[in-house]
């Protein structure tokens, strides 16, 4: 159960076994059937989650009504609102699970015992910080700066099993379109194939 996370964390140090082993103590492992809440918006979250098996979507309501998809994550993926998380304060955003989930979670008492003994995993926690700053960067550059059809290939190229595990109203969302408006995307990419 724990050889994908251990692995995940070798990507950024190399651990001792008994580091892993403090760490993997430290993981409550937790199942969700589809379609569960893992939070909602004005809860505060208590978890950063590693996803073992499944797919979830973050995503907040706008002032229209209408869901905007902030983010798919998938196996080998953390999911955590880090504003709510580190701050305890209230979350904006809902996070859901699209698929059956089964995630290994640290809650902000776990995490803080693991940092204070193991301080090496600071540096596996600022590593996917910055990787995620960096994500959401990338990802307001392309809004701002390319058309429809380069965001959706766009999207297409960096995530190409998304399409195939999410409705695709959930990647219009996602891409800032209207569901319509992404079919009129997929048929003028099927019409110059």
């Amino acid at each position: 159960m724990f050889e994908n996370i251990n692995n995940y964390a070798l990507r950024c140090l190399p651990f001792t076994r008994q580091d892993l082993e403090y760490f993997d103590s430290l993981l409550q492992f937790k199942a969700y059937p589809k379609k569960t809440f893992l939070l909602q918006q004005g809860e505060v979250c208590q978890f950063e989650a590693y996803i073992l098996k499944g797919c979830i979507r973050t995503y907040y309501i706008d002032s229209a009504g209408a869901e905007v998809t902030l983010q798919f994550a998938v196996e080998d993926w953390w999911v955590s609102d880090i504003t709510s998380f580190h701050n305890q304060t209230p979350s904006h955003v809902y996070i859901e699970t699209l698929e059956d989930c089964e995630v290994l979670i640290l809650t902000p008492e776990t995490k803080e015992k693991l940092l204070s003994t193991v301080p090496g995993f600071e540096r596996m926690f600022r590593l996917m910080v910055q990787r995620n700053l960096a994500q959401t960067q990338e990802r307001l550059f392309r809004t701002i700066s390319t058309s429809a059809v380069e965001k959706y290939l766009d999207f297409l190229n960096r995530y190409p099993a998304i399409p195939q595990r999410v409705a695709q109203h959930y990647i219009a969302s996602y891409l800032g379109f209207s569901p319509e408006f992404l079919s009129k995307v997929r048929r003028k990419l099927s019409e110059q194939q």
